[in-house]
């Protein structure tokens, strides 16, 4: 991501929606989880110094905008540490044959209501939902 996101903000693409994301995240504060890098080179990013239960739990209680998450496998543990209150899901109109599975290795089962919905031109949906029993 670090990659990507800000070369194209400096070279878009022209395709809007992507280059207008490239730009919000570009210039949103970023904590970065890792076992392996030793630094983090973006703009408004830090590398955690803390574990995952501790950063978040710290990050959810401080003033401001949702925290979003992007990966499975730190999705995956999000959940086993039950850190996530909101769920929003991108359904794409696009089926791959392969990929890593979104929820492999959860430990509980999460029930969740649906909150809202949005569609884009493109076909694709937003759902939200919220997390239902603790």
């Amino acid at each position: 991501m670090e990659d990507a996101w800000p070369a194209i903000v400096k070279n878009p693409t022209g395709n809007k929606p992507m280059d207008e994301f490239a730009v919000l995240i570009d210039n949103m504060q970023k904590v970065v989880f890792s076992r392996t890098l030793k630094s983090v080179g973006w703009k408004n990013a830090r590398l955690a110094t803390g574990g995952l239960e501790e950063e978040v739990s710290a990050l959810k209680k401080q003033p401001g905008k949702n925290i979003m998450a992007g990966g499975a496998s730190l999705i995956i543990e999000l959940m086993n540490l039950d850190l996530i209150d909101e769920y929003h899901f991108c359904i794409h109109p696009i089926i791959f044959g392969s990929g890593q599975p979104m929820f492999k290795n959860i430990r509980e089962r999460v029930d969740l209501k649906l909150i809202k919905t949005s569609t884009f031109g493109s076909g694709a949906i937003n759902v939200y939902y919220e997390r239902t029993k603790r």
